[in-house]
C-alpha cells in the first residue's frame, strides 16, 4: 500500500512499527520547530472540555461517557499550520488504553485522521502504552508515530468510536491535554513486515494462492530513491536469503516479492535492514487438530492487550499456530455496574470473534463489584446470591467453559480458602442452573500448588461442583537461563487424587516464563530462544503428567513490571515461541501421552497412526545422543523445534539432541492407548438437593484473617479470634423449593462452638439465605498464634434418611503477636507395611498401617486402601488406630495407596510399591 499525504498516517495505521513509547530524542532544531496544540482548542468537536490546573493550558479535552457515539464517533478536529510539508512525529499527553502503575482508570483506544483521510486506529501493543512516561493524573506522554502533513493548514482529528472496559462500567474515555508535531529531520527506516499487518501478523503456510509480500517502511516520503540491503536468517541464525529493496522517490514504503518464501521450511525468520528487524513465520504444512481433541490454549485478555482493530487477525493467528482455546473474560464490575443491571455486549462480541475463527473460550470470573462487597468479604461478594446470579448470567451466553476465579491464593486480601470455597459452590450452581449442558465449569486457577489456601478450599469439598481441575505453573522468575519447569502438574495430580477428584481432567490455565524486559526493547534473540524452548518443554512435561488442556500465558505482547510475556513482538510479529507452538501442535496432534523414556524423552500418540517422541539434551551439554525405539518397518523422521524435517533415524536408533529439542515421528502405527483420561464433559448438572445448600462462615472485620501478602504469608492464617467471639454461618438454599436444615458446629483442641440461640432446625426459602449466630470460645488449653479447624456441617432430614450437605471448614487462631508452634491438622499414617520397594514371593499380601489424629480424631468411615488405583476392602479399628487389608496380587509391580480423613475433613495419604515375583 503506497503512502501519501492523503492517507498520511504511517505508524498509526500499522499499529506499533517504529517509535518507542518512551518518547523520541530530538535535536535542538527539532525541539525549536515543534508545534504544540492544546487539547481544549479543537475548532470542531462533540467532546466537552474540562478545567484542570494540572493541564498545560489550564484545561483539556475530556471525554468520559457511557453514551454511544453518533455516526461519526466522538471526535475532536484541530487546525494546525506547519511551515513545510513532510513527515512529523506526533506525540501527545493523553490517556492510554491499558493499565499503567500510575493511573487509576484507562482510556479508550482512539483513531487519528489527517486531512480528509479516513480515521486510522492507533493499534499499538500493550508494551508501547505501558512504557509511556507518566505526565499527570491518568495521562501519559505518548509517542504515536509519524504523520505526513502539507505546508500550511492541516487538520488532525482524534476519534473514539468503540467502547472500552472501565473500572466499573463500559464506556468511552479520552483525556487529551495537548499534542505536539515535530518535523522529522532525516527520513530513516521505520519497520519491516510480511503482508498487511492490519490483517496478518506475518505468517503464511505456503499453500496460499498468492504469497504475502515483504514491505519496507520509512519514517516519511523519501526525496530520492532509497535502497535497503536486507538479509533473512532462520531461528538458528543461518542466512537463508538476501536482497535489496528500493523505495521510489516520493514514497514511504515498498513491497517486494521474496522468491525464497515458497522454499523456506516451517519456522521463524528475521529480516534485517539498516538496523531494523522484522519477523515472520512459515507454518507447518500439517494443520493442527481442531475441536474437542485439541489440547492447547492461550491466554489473551484482549481488552487489556489487543486493540479492537487487530482482534480478527490476532484470533486467526492463534488458530493457525494450533490453539484451540482462548482464556479471557470481562470484568464483573464493568459487566454488572449495579445489581441486576448487566451489560456484557462488549465481551459477547469478543467471544463471537473467537468463535468465528474456531476458538473455544474459557471465561474467567473476576473480583466482585464494590457494591457487592464489604471490607470483610473483599474481594468476594458478601451475598453469595450475587455470585450465583452473575455466573448464571455469564453461562446463559453459552461460553465453552467458565473458570471460577484467577489465582485467589496469591492476592493481597485477607480472603480465606473457606470463603472462596463457598463462592465457588454458589457460582458453579449458577452455571449449572443457567448454562447449556456443554459449558465446562473449571476450578480456580491456583498459583501455588498445594498452598494452604488451596488445601483449605479443597477440604470444603469444592471439587464435586466442577468439571475440570484448574491450576497454574511458572518457573522461578530469577532463573533466566533455561528455567527449570516446575512440578505443578505432578503436585496437582496427587492433590486431585487425595481429594477424591480423579474424575476431573486437569487444566493448566496458565503456563509461562518470566523473562526480564528492557523498556522500549523486545527480548533479545537469545531470550526469545529460551522462551521457545521452555514453551515446548513445559507443555510436554505437563501433558506427560496428565494435563488435559494446556494454556500458554500469554499470547499478545505483554510487559508487566519488568517482565515480558507473549508469543508476539511489540510490533505484533511472531516470535520463535510462536513457531515452536505451531510445530508442537502440528506434530503432536491429539497429544495422548504414552510413556516416559527418560527425564528428557517422552512418547505421545498423535492420532491417525502417528507416534511422536519428543527429546532434548541436558542443559550442560551442547549436543548429545538419545536412543529412540523405532517400530520395525516404519520410517522415523526427525523434525527440529521449528517443525522443519531434518532427517531420519538410522538403523542404530540414535538421534542427536540439544537444548533445541527434536521430534521423531513414526507413521502407520496401531497404538494401544492407555486407559482413557478423564474428560471435561459437564458433570455438575446433576447436583443433589443437599449439594445446593451452601454454608458460609462470616466473621466481623475485627476477626479477619491475616493478609495473604501475594501468597507469601506463613501460618497461622486463620480468623483471629478473641477468647470469646461471635460469628455467623450463612445458609444459602439454591434449590427451587424451601429446605429445612439441621446445622451443627464442631471445634477442636480446646475450642468450643455453640449456637447463640439454640435451635434444632432452620428453614431456608428457595434461592434464599438464613443466618445462624454462633459463639466460639477458646479454652485454657488453646495455644495462641496457632491454626485450628472450625467445622460446620448440615443435613437435610428426609423420610429416606438425612442428606449430607458439603461442609464449611475454616481455620481459627487465638490472637497473638507471635506465631505459635503449628499443630498437625491432618491424620498421621505410619508403620505402613509391606515396606516400600519390597519384593515378595507370596501373592497373598497383608497390608498394615497405624492411622491416628490427636486433634480431631480419624473418621473411620473415610479410610481407604487402593491397589493400582482400585479400591479394595480394608478394616480400620478406631480404638487402636490399626488398619489392615488382605490382598491377593498378581505377579508384577503394584502400588498400595492408603488415604484417611479426620473429623475436620482433612485427608492424608501414604503409599508403597510392592513387586510380586513370577
Amino acid at each position: 500500500m503506497a503512502m501519501n499525504r492523503r492517507t498520511a498516517v504511517q505508524t498509526l495505521g500499522l499499529g506499533s512499527l517504529g517509535l518507542g513509547s518512551l518518547g523520541v530524542k530530538r535535536g535542538p532544531k527539532e525541539r525549536k520547530a515543534a508545534i504544540t496544540v492544546q487539547g481544549e482548542s479543537a475548532f470542531r468537536t462533540n467532546i466537552p472540555t474540562a478545567r484542570d490546573r494540572r493541564a498545560s493550558g489550564g484545561a483539556l479535552l475530556a471525554l468520559a461517557t457511557a453514551r454511544r457515539p453518533p455516526k461519526q464517533g466522538w471526535y475532536a478536529t484541530y487546525e494546525v499550520d506547519v511551515p513545510a510539508e513532510g513527515p512529523y512525529r506526533l506525540t501527545a499527553v493523553a490517556t492510554v488504553p491499558v493499565e499503567q502503575p500510575h493511573i487509576e482508570e484507562v482510556g479508550s483506544y482512539f483513531k487519528v485522521a489527517v486531512g480528509g483521510a479516513p480515521p486510522l486506529p492507533v493499534a499499538r501493543s500493550q508494551p508501547y502504552w505501558y512504557e509511556s512516561a507518566p505526565a499527570w493524573g491518568d495521562l501519559s506522554e505518548l509517542a504515536l508515530g509519524v504523520v505526513e502533513l502539507e505546508r500550511g493548514r492541516n487538520t488532525i482529528t482524534f476519534v473514539v468510536d468503540e467502547p472500552t472496559v472501565l473500572s466499573d462500567s463500559t464506556g468511552y474515555r479520552l483525556l487529551l491535554d495537548r499534542f505536539t508535531l515535530t518535523p522529522v529531520a532525516h527520513v530513516a527506516p521505520l519497520g519491516i513486515h510480511l503482508g498487511d499487518p492490519a490483517h496478518n501478523p506475518g505468517t503464511y503456510r505456503g499453500d496460499e494462492p498468492q504469497l504475502p509480500q515483504l514491505a519496507f517502511l520509512l519514517t516519511g516520503r523519501t526525496q530520492r530513491p532509497r535502497t535497503l540491503s536486507f538479509t533473512v536468517t532462520d531461528y538458528f541464525g543461518n542466512e537463508v536469503a538476501r536482497g535489496r529493496a528500493t523505495v521510489p522517490a516520493g514514497q514511504a514504503q515498498v513491497s517486494i516479492t521474496l522468491p525464497q518464501l515458497r522454499q523456506l521450511p516451517p519456522g521463524h525468520y528475521r529480516v534485517t535492514a539498516a538496523g531494523i528487524t522484522g519477523c515472520f513465520a512459515r507454518l507447518p504444512e500439517r494443520r493442527p487438530v481442531t475441536g474437542p481433541d485439541n489440547r492447547f490454549g492461550v491466554n489473551t485478555y484482549v481488552f487489556s492487550l489487543v486493540p479492537p482493530s487487530r482482534l480478527d487477525a490476532f484470533a486467526a493467528a492463534m488458530r493457525d499456530m494450533g490453539a484451540g482455546h482462548v482464556r479471557d473474560g470481562m470484568s464483573w464490575p464493568a459487566a454488572e455496574p449495579r445489581r441486576g443491571a448487566y451489560d456484557t455486549r462488549l465481551y459477547d462480541g469478543v467471544r463471537r470473534a473467537f468463535h468465528r475463527h474456531g476458538l473455544a473460550t474459557l471465561d474467567v470470573l473476576t473480583t466482585a463489584p464494590e457494591w457487592a462487597m464489604t471490607q470483610a468479604s473483599l474481594p468476594l461478594a458478601a451475598d453469595l446470591r450475587d455470585a450465583y446470579r452473575y455466573a448464571a448470567r455469564l453461562a446463559a451466553a453459552s461460553p465453552d467453559a467458565i473458570q471460577l476465579s484467577n489465582e485467589p491464593d496469591v492476592d493481597t486480601t485477607s480472603s480465606t480458602g473457606d470463603q472462596h470455597a463457598a463462592f465457588v459452590k454458589a457460582a458453579a450452581l449458577g452455571i449449572a442452573d443457567a448454562g447449556p449442558a456443554t459449558t465446562v465449569t473449571v476450578l480456580p486457577g491456583i498459583a501455588d500448588a498445594g498452598s494452604h489456601f488451596q488445601i483449605l478450599m479443597l477440604q470444603n469439598d469444592v471439587a464435586r461442583y466442577a468439571d475440570a481441575w484448574g491450576f497454574h505453573g511458572y518457573p522461578d522468575p530469577s532463573d533466566q537461563d533455561e528455567p527449570e519447569v516446575p512440578e505443578s502438574a505432578d503436585v496437582q495430580r496427587e492433590l486431585r487424587r487425595l481429594y477424591g477428584a480423579a474424575r476431573l481432567p486437569m487444566w493448566m490455565t496458565e503456563s509461562g516464563v518470566m523473562l526480564h524486559a528492557r523498556p522500549g526493547k523486545d527480548l533479545t534473540p537469545a531470550q526469545q530462544a529460551v522462551q521457545a524452548r521452555y514453551l515446548v518443554r513445559a507443555t510436554v512435561l505437563s501433558l506427560a503428567a496428565g494435563t488435559e488442556k494446556q494454556f500458554w500465558f500469554g499470547a499478545p505482547p505483554i510487559h508487566d513490571e519488568g517482565v515480558y510475556f507473549g508469543l508476539l513482538s511489540r510490533d505484533f510479529q511472531p516470535w520463535p515461541a510462536y513457531s515452536a507452538h505451531a510445530a508442537l501442535t502440528s506434530l503432536l496432534g491429539e497429544a495422548r501421552f504414552l510413556e516416559r523414556l527418560s527425564d528428557t524423552c517422552y512418547v505421545f500418540a498423535a492420532g491417525a497412526g502417528r507416534r511422536v517422541t519428543v527429546a532434548w539434551g541436558p542443559a550442560a551439554e551442547a549436543v548429545s545422543e538419545v536412543e529412540i525405539p523405532v517400530v520395525s518397518g516404519v520410517t522415523a523422521e526427525v523434525y527440529d523445534i521449528m517443525g522443519r524435517r531434518v532427517g531420519a533415524v538410522g538403523p542404530e536408533g540414535r538421534v542427536k539432541v540439544s537444548q533445541d529439542l527434536v521430534y521423531v515421528v513414526q507413521e502407520g502405527i496401531r497404538e494401544v492407548l492407555p486407559e482413557e483420561a478423564p474428560d471435561s464433559r459437564p458433570a455438575t448438572r446433576n447436583l443433589s438437593v443437599a449439594e445446593r445448600i451452601v454454608l458460609g462462615q462470616r466473621f466481623d472485620l475485627a476477626n479477619a484473617a491475616p493478609n495473604k501478602a501475594d501468597g507469601d504469608a506463613e501460618p497461622p492464617l486463620g480468623y483471629r479470634l478473641f477468647t470469646t467471639t461471635r460469628m455467623a454461618v450463612d445458609v444459602y438454599n439454591f434449590n427451587a423449593t424451601p429446605q429445612t436444615v439441621e446445622l451443627t458446629g464442631r471445634a477442636f483442641g480446646g475450642w468450643t462452638v455453640r449456637p447463640t440461640r439454640p435451635q434444632d432446625r432452620i428453614t431456608v426459602p428457595p434461592k434464599g439465605r438464613t443466618s445462624v449466630e454462633f459463639t466460639v470460645v477458646a479454652g485454657e488449653g488453646v495455644r495462641r498464634g496457632v491454626d485450628y479447624p472450625l467445622v460446620f456441617e448440615a443435613t437435610i432430614p428426609t423420610a429416606d434418611g438425612d442428606r449430607t450437605v458439603p461442609p464449611s471448614v475454616s481455620r481459627i487462631q487465638r490472637r497473638s503477636r507471635r506465631r505459635g508452634r503449628p499443630i498437625p491438622l491432618a491424620p498421621s499414617i505410619t508403620r505402613l507395611t509391606p515396606a516400600g520397594g519390597a519384593t515378595v514371593d507370596d501373592p497373598e499380601v497383608r497390608v498394615q498401617a497405624r492411622i491416628t489424629d490427636a486433634l480431631s480424631g480419624v473418621d473411620a468411615a473415610r479410610v481407604d486402601v487402593e491397589v493400582d488405583g482400585r479400591r479394595t476392602p480394608c478394616h480400620y479399628d478406631p480404638a487402636t488406630g490399626r488398619l489392615t487389608a488382605a490382598l491377593r496380587l498378581r505377579p508384577g509391580r503394584h502400588e498400595i495407596w492408603v488415604r484417611a480423613y479426620n473429623r475436620a475433613h482433612a485427608p492424608a495419604q501414604a503409599s508403597v510399591s510392592v513387586t510380586v515375583r513370577e
